[in-house]
């Protein structure tokens, strides 16, 4: 694989290993399904037609999924949210 072909050459965000209680704006952040309040965080890759067909899948915009710890639903934010306990 060539330079680009690599994971995370391009990516300066740090991965949140864990479970974790969250908050966007000041708001806590629970699951839609179960009412759980610990999530793990992850980051995703919100890849569009045209940079996948140029091979630059590296340059989109990333959101953040955050997963919830009993249920498993995903939730996805474009900013960042900030970790409130662990």
């Amino acid at each position: 694989m060539g330079l680009f072909g690599k994971k995370k050459v391009f990516d300066s965000t740090e991965e949140i290993k864990g479970w974790h209680v969250y908050r966007i704006r000041g708001k806590s952040i629970a699951c839609p399904h179960c009412g759980n309040v610990q999530f793990e965080q992850r980051t995703i890759l919100l890849n569009t037609p045209g940079m996948t067909f140029f091979g630059l899948e590296w340059a989109n915009k990333s959101a953040a999924a955050l997963i919830c710890s009993s249920c498993s639903q995903i939730q996805w934010f474009l900013e960042s949210p900030e970790v409130v306990a662990a």
